[in-house]
């Protein structure tokens, strides 16, 4: 065996990886140009005046089985905008995971709402619906379960539970484009669903954001929760409830119709690269890949797994130099540490028990 890069060899890779932060990493070109350009000779920038983001709309409420759709300005304005559509009371509850974007949990304060973090299961990383079912309260307003990585939740019981319980199911699918639970799209499941065009997704506006729904008035109030509570359609000139500025501009509308003739192909192409990587790491005693519930299909936001020191044979500290060193990009946790900036107590006893299995 060859020298190793940490201990003075040569890295296996001298040409970086492709990043999402470049072209390098994106599937951007002629097809997105064209449309934008389409759109800078109409003159029409705004949604209101133009057809792009409308087109976007069909096309997406096409792909994800004829749910209604609603283009917002960002995956956080997304959830804010699902939130806000199922109406909540100052002091209702929202029951999520503690490891997420802050995004999830912006939506919910905006709304004057109480987040409440269940437990994580230790082997994926998506909510736990035992710990669920313990977090319930006669204030519970709904549930916003994560896909975190592109990996379905556990759909079923979180399912089951919100019935027995009459509480609302947000779908937070910023990170899970086409990814399946039981033969059905995430976002398609609960109530409503969000994505993200954030420039890391599996694609991209730079920013951007999508509501689904298969209830008509949800969509109606998201719509209009998007554009200021402006009626356009109805004609009456009363503002219903307060609203946001949130739409998604034509320049958005036109670069996501590009990308989402694409998306196949990228989902497919990550999967691909995930089960290769799979199949290559599953010989190695300490790494063990996150846990999947059953009969899902994950769309790979990122690719995740657990080390154990003792049976791998290194500290997590030195296996990360040891793979930085070699050219291979890697990190421990998502985003460095639990959600800062409110009461920590839940989140920071939830990430030690994450880590120590983790370690």
């Amino acid at each position: 065996m060859k020298k190793l890069a940490i201990q003075g060899g040569d890295p296996i890779r001298t040409k970086p990886f492709p990043t999402t932060k470049d072209s390098s990493g994106r599937c951007l070109g002629e097809e997105e140009i064209t449309l934008l350009k389409e759109v800078i000779n109409s003159g029409s920038l705004n949604r209101n005046n133009g057809n792009k983001v409308k087109q976007f709309e069909k096309e997406f409420s096409r792909k994800m089985n004829g749910e209604y759709v609603v283009a917002c300005s960002s995956g956080t304005a997304a959830l804010h905008t699902a939130v806000a559509a199922i109406n909540v009371s100052p002091g209702d509850e929202i029951i999520t995971s503690p490891i997420t974007d802050m995004g999830t949990i912006i939506a919910i304060l905006r709304q004057n709402a109480i987040p409440i973090f269940a437990d994580t299961h230790p082997r994926s990383g998506n909510l736990d619906p035992e710990s669920l079912e313990t977090k319930i309260t006669k204030r519970t307003k709904a549930v916003i379960p994560v896909h975190l990585f592109g990996q379905p939740c556990n759909m079923e019981p979180i399912i089951d539970i919100a019935k027995e319980n009459n509480f609302y199911i947000i779908e937070d699918c910023a990170q899970a484009y086409l990814a399946e639970y039981e033969g059905k799209k995430v976002g398609t499941i609960g109530n409503i669903g969000c994505f993200s065009l954030q420039q890391s997704k599996q694609i991209t506006t730079g920013d951007g954001g999508i509501i689904i729904t298969k209830k008509k008035e949800l969509a109606d109030r998201s719509r209009l929760f998007t554009d200021k509570c402006y009626p356009r359609q109805s004609g009456d000139k009363g503002i219903p409830f307060l609203g946001l500025n949130y739409r998604m501009t034509e320049l958005q509308g036109a670069v996501a119709l590009g990308q989402l003739k694409k998306i196949e192909n990228i989902v497919s192409r990550r999967r691909k690269t995930a089960n290769l990587l799979s199949n290559m790491l599953k010989e190695i005693k300490g790494i063990s890949p996150m846990q999947k519930a059953e009969n899902t299909k994950s769309s790979y936001w990122a690719y995740s797994f657990m080390i154990d020191e003792d049976e791998l044979g290194v500290k997590t500290e030195k296996f990360i130099k040891g793979l930085n060193a070699e050219g291979i990009p890697f990190r421990v946790g998502y985003r460095g540490g639990p959600i800062r900036g409110l009461e920590r107590a839940p989140l920071i006893l939830e990430w030690e028990v994450l880590k120590k299995k983790r370690t």
